[in-house]
């Protein structure tokens, strides 16, 4: 009876049990990392179709303004009033800035594919954030000086004796017009790209 009530095999019940826990562990973190790709791949998705909805409004821009020009029909060909975005240098700032915004754009699709492709990658993210940036306030500061031109040509200066054009050249004016606001949609998609960057950085 002693020996029978001395026999307890209790090492081989503890390292059982630390065996079928030690795989669980690994199971959670394999969990949680593929949850967190998967939400940034989310985000690296929806970023790359704020790009081509940027690439489409920049280039609308660029197009409308560069295609402005209008002259008024009830003049003979020696006597023409013309206007075009080329006689404002503040328009062919904005027709060479929004060019380059959309071919920057279209350079930037790769590494948004990266970023997709490998959506825990922190470089690319970075550099876009940084390139986004820049191309935010540079589009922002073309939109701006066009819009203040547009509003010119609109509603003139009393104060300074600047007439309005609007009611003479109304395509140009509709065209200008239209080409700015199309301008301000780039704006607001660049300031989503940024803060998209942002929050795919910070959750990393």
């Amino acid at each position: 009876m002693k020996n029978e009530s001395t026999i307890i095999d209790v090492p081989a019940e503890s390292s059982s049990a630390m065996k079928g826990k030690a795989p669980l562990i690994g199971v959670a973190r394999d969990h949680t990392t593929s949850g967190s790709g998967g939400y940034k791949r989310g985000l690296s998705i929806f970023d790359f179709l704020l790009r081509l909805a940027a690439i489409v409004a920049a280039s609308v821009a660029a197009a409308t303004m560069f295609t402005s020009d209008e002259t008024l029909p009830f003049f003979t060909q020696f006597l023409q009033f013309q206007a075009g975005y080329d006689d404002l240098p503040t328009f062919q700032f904005f027709v060479i800035a929004m060019s380059m915004i959309a071919g920057y754009l279209v350079l930037s699709l790769p590494f948004s594919v990266v970023t997709i492709v490998r959506p825990l990658a922190t470089a690319p993210r970075l550099l876009l954030l940084v390139l986004d940036t820049a191309a935010l306030a540079f589009s922002t500061a073309a939109a701006s000086s066009a819009a203040a031109i547009s509003y010119l040509a609109h509603n003139g200066n009393q104060n300074t004796n600047w007439l309005p054009i609007c009611q003479q050249f109304g395509d140009f004016c509709q065209k200008t017009s239209g080409s700015v606001v199309s301008s301000f949609v780039a704006v607001v998609f660049f300031a989503m790209l940024v803060v998209l960057s942002g929050v795919a950085l910070k959750r990393h």
